[in-house]
């Protein structure tokens, strides 16, 4: 970082940069894990069978909770690594913050009292989950938007972000259907092949806006992006994108036929194919806010806490960070495989 006069030899240099990484890596991880369990919540109203339902919520039920560890993380590495900009993110996203943490207390709630309630009171709690898990997901979507333009808060601003929301509400659905294709069986698989045939070409026109609107909130992005030869170097990553959402496109095409023969080969696809397009987006995301935890406005070494506390917290990270990747990993290796009936 010679150009901000950062010495990355030095504690001050290398630290702030160490957690940055493993604070993106922990959003990322969110994105995609509770991505797809807030997707299967949202659509768990397009299906009125009870036998259904259970088998949804049965398919995220050994996930779930562990995946909102990674949001813990992240925000805390946030609080902790680089306070100043979590003082300036978080009031400026105040009023989201609120309906995601309301609406992440109501979903957990309604998927525990969900089970336990008498007959004629469980589709309240159903929906009680589908409505938290909407909110959740489309406050995350407004506060992504509000983080590509600078957290500007203009009506043209507003209205961006709001677009974002309602684009990640798609793309959570088109990772919770496809998760379903891989973890059902019978008339439900087929149902979240139709499912995320919906929720795709939403999705790529939510990518589309987050690649417009990034260089539109600044110059300096923008310059990043289209400047010679870096404009070469980053071709291959849209194009790749769709690719992947061809491959996706392909593969819901062909899953039917094959689902009716009692042919599970090509279920996993579109999930895999879905992550490789989240990841590819986050790179992209990645390379161009890099350096800038704030738009413009705050970089990673001026967000960051003194080297001393830097340090300190870095031997907790570096202990619990492993562990948290252990027993995720380990966790869906016990309950990988087809989900079962669901059973208290």
């Amino acid at each position: 970082m010679l150009e901000l006069g950062i010495d990355l030899t030095s504690p001050a240099g290398w630290l702030p940069l160490v957690f940055a990484l493993i604070m993106a890596m922990s959003m990322v991880a969110y994105v995609i894990l509770d991505g797809y369990d807030l997707g299967v919540g949202i659509l768990l109203r397009q299906t009125s069978d009870l036998s259904e339902k259970d088998s949804m919520i049965a398919s995220i039920g050994p996930f779930w909770d562990a995946n909102e560890t990674w949001l813990v993380l992240g925000v805390g590495v946030l609080l902790v690594a680089f306070p100043l900009a979590h003082g300036v993110i978080l009031g400026a996203l105040y009023l989201p913050v609120a309906v995601m943490l309301a609406a992440l207390t109501l979903r957990g709630v309604a998927f525990d009292f969900r089970v336990k309630a008498k007959a004629p009171y469980r589709p309240w709690w159903d929906r009680a989950f589908y409505v938290g898990s909407l909110l959740a997901s489309w406050s995350q979507g407004f506060m992504l938007g509000q983080l590509i333009i600078g957290f500007q808060n203009t009506t043209t601003g507003n209205v961006f972000s709001a677009v974002i929301g309602i684009a990640l509400i798609a793309a959570y659905r088109l990772l919770g259907a496809s998760w379903l294709i891989m973890k059902t069986e019978g008339a439900l698989q087929l149902k979240a092949v139709e499912w995320a045939k919906r929720s795709l070409w939403l999705t790529a026109l939510g990518v589309v806006a987050i690649s417009i609107g990034t260089p539109w909130a600044s110059p300096r992005i923008f310059e990043k992006w289209f400047s010679f030869p870096n404009v070469i170097m980053l071709l291959p990553i849209p194009l790749m994108t769709l690719v992947l959402f061809l491959v996706i496109s392909r593969s819901l095409n062909r899953l039917p036929s094959r689902l009716h023969a009692g042919n599970q080969y090509g279920a996993a696809v579109p999930f895999m194919a879905s992550i490789g397009i989240f990841l590819l987006s986050s790179y992209g995301l990645g390379y161009s806010l890099f350096p800038w935890l704030v738009i413009d406005k705050l970089n990673f070494w001026q967000a960051a806490s003194s080297p001393e506390a830097l340090l300190v917290i870095f031997y907790g990270v570096a202990v619990v960070f492993p562990v948290i990747i252990a027993y995720t990993a380990f966790a869906y290796r016990v309950f990988w495989g087809k989900s079962t009936a669901l059973q208290y």
